[in-house]
């Protein structure tokens, strides 16, 4: 039976950097295993191709949410990358960091060295930022490559003018000292192509002889002899497929995101012991919160019919998308190079709240039924709004015993009263916005909620027929002192109550922050693989705000 120092479970954000920072000790050996295929497909690398790989079902988990009390009935589609890179291949490339608070609140709820200033060192030690960024916050040597969007649109730059005449400052780093604000949006491509955690960490770990990069290799279970990890199982080739095992000498690290992870720890006998006995499946280890606390970030989308302009529903068709192709293949610039997203702001609710609690994104596009993937065929702009520290939780829980089953995924979106007025506050602003003095020569009149949807209660009901994930799950496995009924890893990210075992992924946010979470989840990665390798970790910066 193989046998390697670590074994690492999932190729995606998190996964990528610990590969390539375990590696760099030459005597370890990493082992990494993916059920999905290799990055190779050219949708991937291609900055547009979120639109095809948002569906493509051979790169995609695909999942399915369960109705909440607050989605009209509706079952949301909640996709996740299956291959090297795993969401960061499929993602629309954005990189977001949040506000100190939401990492002071992680240290305040008892989890040393998770604070503001001792995070701060990992997100400047992996990136490589191009563009403006006060250096006390950004770095300029890192792997990963982020760069401003340089698509200069009338629409993009009349939205901007109309959130600067409703007090909504320009910023030019929502990345730096401060978040708030409005600004083109930071993005991990570079020269007209994605940069994902596998093009920037993972590929050239594996030109190193003691990297193992395992596609097509769908773990069922973790092998525990007693209460420690010594192995994993997996299927190569996927559920027909031939079943393996490989040991380890020091530790299987988890990090399958937050579905994946909590799913397979439930599977391999770790979890509430209510729900592994309803599926036949021994109990392992006692552990209450796996799959407890889900959150991500719910947005309802305000659109907006346009005139007097060409919007990218129009350049999207005939033959305005082949001189974009042409435009591509020739400078790598172009509708082909854009994210889905080209703008953020971020502001307050209300006039009482002490740091922006709202997200708000812009397009110059609109999407069929408001939902990303389906660009609409008239002209059209798009604001989408959420809240930024929402309040309700959900669960990640096995659907049976089978590992090849999704898992079942209720998000409880809008469950607290909170969420519901700040999703509310978001509309107005993003109505606000939409019909702003700078925008008016374009605003040809409001599509959705529209103009009869006035009242709280009406543009609630509107967020329930409408809104949708902006793909951000997190707080599955959550980091907490072991007191905790809720916490599943302690500061260190070892599974509380096991050995030889840690998660390292999104799902081990203890709340939700006030970002897209990739950015942060490349940071966890990196900040983890110094405790996994027991270096001193980064000196923790010296701020100004802290001293």
């Amino acid at each position: 039976m193989e046998t390697f120092d670590y074994v690492i479970i999932g190729a995606g954000s998190a996964g990528s950097v610990l590969t390539n920072r375990l590696s760099e000790d030459p005597t370890t050996r990493v082992c990494v295993l993916e059920a999905g295929p290799s990055d190779w497909h050219p949708y991937i690398h291609l900055p547009a191709g979120f639109i095809k790989t948002f569906h493509m079902k051979s790169v995609n988990w695909a999942y399915q949410q369960e109705p909440g009390p607050y989605t009209g009935g509706r079952s949301i589609y909640a996709p996740r990358g299956k291959t090297l890179g795993g969401s960061s291949s499929i993602n629309g490339h954005i990189y977001n960091r949040g506000q100190r608070q939401d990492f002071d609140t992680w240290a305040q709820l008892g989890n040393r060295g998770w604070g503001y200033p001792d995070v701060l060192p990992y997100f400047r030690r992996m990136e490589k930022r191009i563009g403006e960024g006060d250096d006390t916050y950004r770095g300029r040597d890192g792997n990963l490559t982020v760069t401003t969007m340089d698509w200069k649109d009338p629409l993009c730059e009349a939205f901007m003018e109309g959130a600067v005449s409703l007090g909504i400052p320009r910023n030019p780093d929502y990345n730096g000292k401060i978040q708030e604000g409005v600004s083109y949006c930071q993005r991990t491509i570079l020269n007209g192509r994605r940069v994902s955690a596998a093009t920037a960490f993972l590929h050239p770990a594996r030109r190193r002889p003691n990297v193992d990069v395992r596609t097509h290799a769908h773990v069922t279970g973790i092998i525990f002899e007693g209460k420690r990890a010594v192995g994993v199982r997996y299927n190569r080739g996927g559920k027909h497929g031939d079943p393996l095992e490989i040991r380890v000498n020091k530790e299987v690290i988890l990090s399958g995101g937050a579905y994946n992870s909590p799913q397979l720890l439930q599977l391999s006998g770790v979890g509430s012991p209510d729900l592994l006995k309803s599926h036949g499946i021994e109990v392992r280890h006692a552990l209450p919160g796996v799959g407890e606390g889900l959150q991500d970030h719910y947005a309802p989308r305000s659109v907006a019919r346009v005139k007097n302009i060409r919007t990218i529903n129009e350049l999207r068709r005939g033959m305005s998308l082949w001189v974009e192709a042409l435009k591509w293949a020739t400078t790598r610039r172009g509708l082909l190079s854009l994210s889905p997203t080209m703008v953020y702001c971020f502001w307050h609710s209300g006039e009482t709240t002490e740091s922006s609690d709202l997200q708000l994104t812009f397009t110059p596009a609109s999407y069929k039924e408001g939902v990303q993937g389906q660009l609409e065929d008239e002209p059209g702009m798009t604001v989408a709004s959420w809240q930024q520290r929402p309040e309700s939780r959900g669960y990640v829980r096995i659907r049976s015993a089978d590992p090849f089953q999704p898992p079942i995924i209720q998000t409880n979106y809008l469950g607290e009263e909170i969420d519901r007025r700040v999703v509310v506050a978001g509309m107005k602003l993003a109505r606000r916005l939409l019909a702003s003095e700078p925008l008016k020569p374009y605003f040809a009149y409001e599509d959705f909620p529209g103009p009869k949807v006035q009242s709280d209660a009406e543009l609630l009901a509107a967020a329930t027929q409408r809104g949708t994930t902006t793909f951000h799950p997190g707080c599955t496995c959550r980091m907490g002192p072991a007191d905790a009924r809720w916490a599943v890893v302690d500061d260190q990210l070892r599974v509380h109550g096991l050995e030889g075992l840690r998660v390292i992924d999104a799902s081990i946010m203890p709340r939700m922050i006030s970002a897209n979470l990739n950015a942060s989840t490349l940071m966890i990665a990196d900040k983890a693989s110094d405790m996994i390798r027991g270096r001193t970790p980064e000196a923790s910066a010296k701020l100004e705000e802290y001293a």
